[in-house]
């Protein structure tokens, strides 16, 4: 509750956190008019699916640069200039008039989606640093809280505008106004780019390199989650339609609680117990879908949802801790090896579902989760 009243009293604080929340409310007004803009320019899933993947391209091309333009710019200025660049981007695919334009204008909003993602993530560590603050975990809540608003009042809104173009533009708008007016709380902060100590030293890899490993698997059943659970329901549980999305559904709405609360308990534990906890929950949860019975594997979904919450921030916040390590460059690493098993966590499932039956691919969830639970055993405890 400290870590709430602390966002939500502060502007110092909320101001960051609302740059999470901005990202995932433009990414959920896009989502909901995908399946629109794909029957405009009449693609099919496989052409669809390669256009998404420009989106990736263009985060993971972004990634490398954000040291050097954390250095020049300072980090408070470029998450500022990357989140206003990232909401006008947003428009160019639904004024895409072919599917040459549409992976072009997803690649410019790839870019920008990736220097804000992980240039948010080093703000915030930075301030947490700098003034011994705890709210890297809310402020993923607010990430999870923009998509299920966006998405939720989003899918109402499409009645309301006459276009998907008006639509977006409207958010995009109304999200730049916000974000000027929070603006001058946070781009004073420059991240400390160069450590006083020797540069950077071997011993300093294994300690990224297992965040790394961890943050792939995590994020990977993370990413499994949202486009698998609901085949998972209808297939594996036979459950009723109306149940298809309830494992999602729960798993995404313990995910937002849990982030909200998870900045006290790590404040109070260290992020080295919470990312063993965290991992233990998920597994618990993945055993619990593995049931196959529908109400007992949305309460697994539930739980899952609960224990992935706080490791992504407390992986974050410990990359950005490493001793001789500039936090730019620890934040933005782990985060672009996440990214990119989010994005082959899905397809590696669906091989395996492929290979062998669905129910066995999230076998695969589970031991990546157990995986995960050993090696943040393996890390050294931080204060």
């Amino acid at each position: 509750m400290q870590a709430v009243k602390l966002v939500f009293t502060n502007r110092g604080y909320f101001a960051p956190a609302f740059l999470f929340a901005t990202l995932n409310i433009i990414i959920g007004t896009w989502a909901i008019y995908i399946p629109f803009i794909s029957d405009g320019l009449g693609l099919t899933e496989g052409e669809l699916g390669l256009a998404l993947f420009f989106i990736a391209l263009g985060t993971l091309v972004a990634l490398p640069f954000l040291p050097f333009l954390a250095r020049k710019l300072g980090i408070g200025k470029l998450s500022f200039l990357a989140v206003i660049l990232m909401c006008i981007s947003i428009i160019g695919p639904f004024l895409a008039e072919n599917y040459v334009a549409f992976c072009a204008s997803l690649f410019v909003f790839g870019l920008f989606n990736g220097l804000l993602d992980a240039g948010m993530n080093t703000l915030v560590n930075e301030i947490e640093k700098q003034q011994n603050a705890h709210f890297m975990s809310i402020s993923h809540g607010f990430f999870s809280l923009g998509g299920m608003v966006s998405a939720g009042v989003g899918t109402f809104l499409i009645a309301v505008f006459d276009s998907p173009v008006l639509h977006i533009a409207t958010v995009a708008i109304l999200m730049i106004f916000l974000n000027l007016a929070f603006a001058k709380n946070y781009t004073g902060v420059k991240a400390a780019v160069h450590e006083e100590s020797s540069g950077f030293k071997l011993r300093n890899l294994k300690p990224l390199f297992a965040l790394c490993v961890i943050a792939f698997l995590i994020f990977a059943a993370e990413g499994a989650i949202v486009d698998w659970s609901a085949l998972y329901m209808e297939k594996v549980t036979l459950s009723d339609v109306s149940l298809f999305g309830m494992g999602y559904t729960a798993f995404n709405g313990m995910m937002a609680l849990g982030r909200f609360f998870g900045d006290g308990i790590s404040e109070r534990f260290g992020s080295r117990a919470i990312l063993v906890a965290g991992s233990i929950l998920g597994a618990l949860g993945f055993a619990l879908v593995l049931t196959g019975s529908t109400w007992i594997a949305i309460a697994g979904f539930a739980i899952v949802g609960v224990g992935l919450s706080v490791i992504v921030p407390e992986l974050l916040r410990y990359a950005g801790q490493l001793p001789n390590v500039p936090s730019a460059e620890g934040v933005s690493f782990v985060s672009g090896i996440g990214f990119s098993g989010m994005l082959l966590g899905p397809v590696l499932l669906g091989f395996l579902a492929g290979a062998f039956t669905l129910k066995s691919s999230f076998v695969a969830l589970l031991c990546a989760t157990l995986l995960a639970t050993l090696i943040s055993l393996s890390l050294k405890r931080k204060k």
